[in-house]
């Protein structure tokens, strides 16, 4: 089994759509994504995520299927009375304490503990379980128990912080390292594969993270959103 999770093109959150440059980030998407034998496509309820999408199903004349627990992760934490995303910490918020590197335990410290950060997680944790199950692949433990082996292809159109706590998840990894130490530029696809060695048992091996590989072949640079300066004193976003 293939599993897809596509991040939306470059945003323009004030009207939550695309940006010019995003739709033609989601027009050379489409020609990727049309190529392939999907067995189905899930979304993201956010306009940004279902604009991306509309051109590869336009294409492939197929719909999708809306997944509340596919927008964007809204784990918060509490700073100074006021609620902030979780995902989004400078480094010495959280780097010299182990419990942020774990899965079981960075939801549990006292930052992450002050608001929702737990129950947003184990949602979108288990909103990828139930999904996964009904494509023939239960999850248990640390590893997927297979149920129906097949090679079917599934595509998650949705947003950066949602999809690091999906691989989170999946990959059995704080989301913390990939939500600080990893980047995924808008319209990128990771791709995950299953892998059985052992009858019955299968766990999922990412094979491509954050790939754009489709807007170099449209000579399309990619969009710097998601990033941030890459020297501090650089006149760019901090």
């Amino acid at each position: 089994m293939k599993l897809l999770i596509v991040r939306h093109g470059d945003p323009d959150y004030a009207i939550d759509s695309l940006t010019k440059k995003g739709w033609r980030e989601a027009e050379l998407l489409s020609h990727r994504l049309s190529a392939l034998d999907v067995k189905a496509f899930y979304c993201s309820p956010l306009g940004r995520a279902r604009d991306t999408a509309s051109l590869t199903l336009k294409k492939m004349n197929m719909e999708c299927i809306q997944l509340d627990w596919l927008t964007e992760f809204e784990g918060k934490i509490k700073r100074h009375l006021i609620k902030t995303s979780c995902w989004d910490r400078k480094p010495l918020e959280w780097v010299n304490d182990d419990n942020y590197y774990r899965n079981d335990t960075w939801y549990k410290t006292k930052l992450m503990s002050s608001a929702n950060c737990e129950k947003e997680y184990k949602r979108v944790c288990n909103g990828i379980d139930e999904l996964l199950k009904a494509h023939g692949y239960e999850h248990t433990g640390r590893y997927y128990k297979v149920n129906d082996s097949n090679h079917d292809t599934i595509v998650l159109f949705c947003h950066f912080g949602v999809e690091c706590v999906i691989l989170s998840h999946i990959l059995s990894c704080s989301p913390m390292v990939l939500w600080h130490n990893f980047v995924a530029l808008p319209t990128s696809v990771t791709t995950l594969i299953t892998e059985e060695r052992e009858k019955g048992i299968a766990v999922f091996r990412c094979q491509q993270f954050g790939d754009i590989s489709h807007l170099y072949a449209g000579g399309e640079e990619p969009s710097f959103a998601a990033r941030f300066c890459e020297c501090f004193d650089d006149d760019t976003r901090h």
